[in-house]
This record gives C-alpha cells, structure tokens and sequence, in this order.
C-alpha cells in the first residue's frame, strides 16, 4: 500500500498522524529520501532531486486534506450527539455592582431631596472666573497655583457648546464643584436651594486624596437666611446618612474665600469593639466646610446682598463614603479591582430610601 494509499485509509486523527510520522517524520521514508541527496553526484540530484521534492508536496498535501476531511467529520458527530439545555439556569453568573461612590451620591440626592434641594450641574472644564473670580478667591490666592490647579489649554474646551464664548478666560478642570452654584445664581432667581454633585479635580495623591474625586455642594438663598439654618440643615443631613440619632457636630471658626463668617464642621466619633466610629462624642473630625455666602459672590451674580443672604456648604462624597462604609484608602476606590468591588459594592435593588433607610 503506497502512502497516498495509506492516507486516505486513516480513520481516525491519531492514524493520520502516524502515517504522517512514518512519512515526514526523522525517520520517515521521504526524510530518508531527502538525506539521500547529499550523496547523489550533481547529475543525479539534478534528475532526483525535484522528484522527492516534490513525493514531499504530495503528500503533504495529501494529509493536509485528509485532516480537513477526519477533523469535519469529527465535529459533525460530536454536534449530532451534544445537547445544551437552554432552558437550566446558569450556575454561576457574573453579577455587576454598583460602586460605593455611585450609592452614596443617590443617598445624599434622596436625603436633601426631601428637603427640597434641586441637583444642579456645570462643566467639569470650567473657566477661570467661574472657578475663582466669581468666588472672591483673588488671583494671588495659593489655590489657584500650578500644584493645586490643573489648568488646560483653550482650545480644549473651544467645542464645547456649553462654554461657547468663554473660552478666550484662561481655562481650568474645575477643582471644587462651586462654580455650579454660581452658575445657578446667574441663570436663576431666588430662592435658591440646591445640591450640586460632580467630579472635581486637584494635583494630589495619597491614600487619603485623589487627582479626581467626588463633591457635593450644597447652596440656599433666600431672605432672612442664618447660621442657624446651616446648622440645622447640615445636623439633619449627618443623622440621615449615617442613619444614627447620636450624631454630634460642632461649627469650629475657619476661612474660605467664598464665605464668611465660615466653618469647619466636626463630627463626634466614639469607639466601637475597638474601631472608631461616627457617633458619640469621645473625640471629632472634620469632615464638611460651610459657611455664610460672602457678600462680594452675591454681588458677583448680580444679587443684591442687603435683600438676598444664603449659606453653602460641601463635602467629599469618596470621603463620606469611607466614614460611613469603613474603607481606609481613597486610592481603592478608582483602582477597578473586582475583589474591591464584590465586597463594597451594592445590588442594583439597594435603593435608598428615606423609609426603608438609605443605607438599606
């Protein structure tokens, strides 16, 4: 039986290949044929030689097409006997989650919506004057030097329809979600109550900061408004998110450009099986800055200060999201681990509620 004979006899693919060996393989007939040529005179490999070479191509060939023909075959059997049940539910599915971040913004949405705060929003390429200028921070301020601000060039932000005309200021990605508030004040009326939720951006990095982060800002105007309102407004909002009636704050004297008289607001913690925790008093931490709105912005926006007062106030979301949750390193939450994620994240049916509780 000639090998061409012997190919197409094969059955099977492990048959196939031992014809294959015993042809082209070390020791196969037509390797040995080929070695042969080294001993031919010239005029021999001359003749010879195009003739094995070319017994080689055949059967190559040869066994390249029969392999097509075994390895057909073979799916073509395994597809007429295998059978999938669609119907069985999968065992282990890939669920997705939803990140803390992403929670803890529709927690604060659902608690100041109830107390008749908007959610109001700007771009996050803002221009100088609505990032600084407008907010009393005076162009000497360290705030806005190169190590703190990230400033672009112009025509970045030239197409974007929603900065057209401003684009000639120089330009920044904003680096607090303030210009949002002024914004709001220079397209609407008073009264004003909103929260303005966002991405923001600083030249920082540590467990603790971020380049880009997550704020909230909070902003009321209306007549007659106090410290008092602030105060009340911001110890309702604590209790509601962290969910505990022990909540403790303390307004300690601080500076911001846009405020005044402004605030730092501590919160009480306590400890708790030896971890700290939110609630209590045994000791305080900052975690909010407010203050009354500085007269010179409500000028700004072409308010009348005499008729017009408000306060504002904000937070980091990513950082109220550690407190709440107890994640010790800012730098987890952006890192895409899905470790990180399977243990913090929440179920897309985790809709906070005032009801059934917003951390529910």
């Amino acid at each position: 039986m000639t090998i061409l004979d012997q190919i197409a006899a094969a059955g099977t693919l492990p048959d196939l290949d031992a014809v294959r060996v015993a042809a082209l393989g070390k020791s196969g007939e037509i390797t040995a044929l080929l070695k042969s040529l080294g001993g031919m005179t010239p005029e021999q490999r001359a003749v010879d030689g195009p003739k094995i070479h070319a017994r080689r191509e055949e059967v190559t060939r040869a066994i390249a097409a029969r392999k097509t023909e075994l390895e057909a075959a073979e799916l073509d059997a395994r597809l007429a006997t295998e059978r999938l049940d669609l119907s069985l539910p999968a065992r282990e599915m890939p669920r997705g989650s939803v990140h803390p971040v992403s929670q803890v913004m529709d927690e604060l949405t659902e608690i100041f919506a109830d107390m008749g705060f908007a959610v109001a929003e700007g771009p996050e390429i803002e221009d100088d004057w609505h990032n600084f200028t407008a907010l009393n921070i005076p162009e000497t301020h360290p705030a806005r030097a190169m190590h703190d601000t990230f400033y672009v060039n112009a025509r970045t932000a030239a197409g974007d329809d929603y900065l057209a005309g401003e684009h000639e200021r120089p330009m920044v990605l904003r680096t607090h979600t303030s210009p949002v508030q002024i914004r709001t004040m220079l397209g609407q009326k008073p009264p004003i109550r909103i929260i303005a939720p966002g991405r923001v951006y600083r030249s920082d990095s540590d467990a603790t900061h971020t380049p880009m982060f997550h704020q909230i800002e909070g902003l009321v105007i209306d007549k007659g408004i106090t410290m008092g309102h602030l105060k009340w407004t911001l110890e309702t909002f604590l209790k509601a998110f962290f969910e505990r009636d022990d909540i403790v704050i303390r307004l300690r004297p601080s500076y911001f450009p846009f405020t005044e008289p402004s605030a730092e607001i501590d919160i009480g913690w306590s400890m708790e099986k030896g971890r700290r925790v939110v609630g209590g008093s045994e000791g305080w931490m900052e975690v909010l800055g407010s203050g009354m709105v500085h007269r010179t912005v409500i000028e700004a926006c072409g308010l009348d200060p005499a008729e017009w007062q408000g306060f504002a106030f904000g937070t980091g979301v990513d950082r109220l999201a550690m407190l709440k949750y107890g994640m010790s390193d800012l730098r987890a939450f952006f890192d895409g681990d899905l470790r990180w994620m399977k243990h913090y994240g929440f179920s897309a049916l985790d809709v906070p509620t005032l009801s059934g509780g917003v951390g529910a």
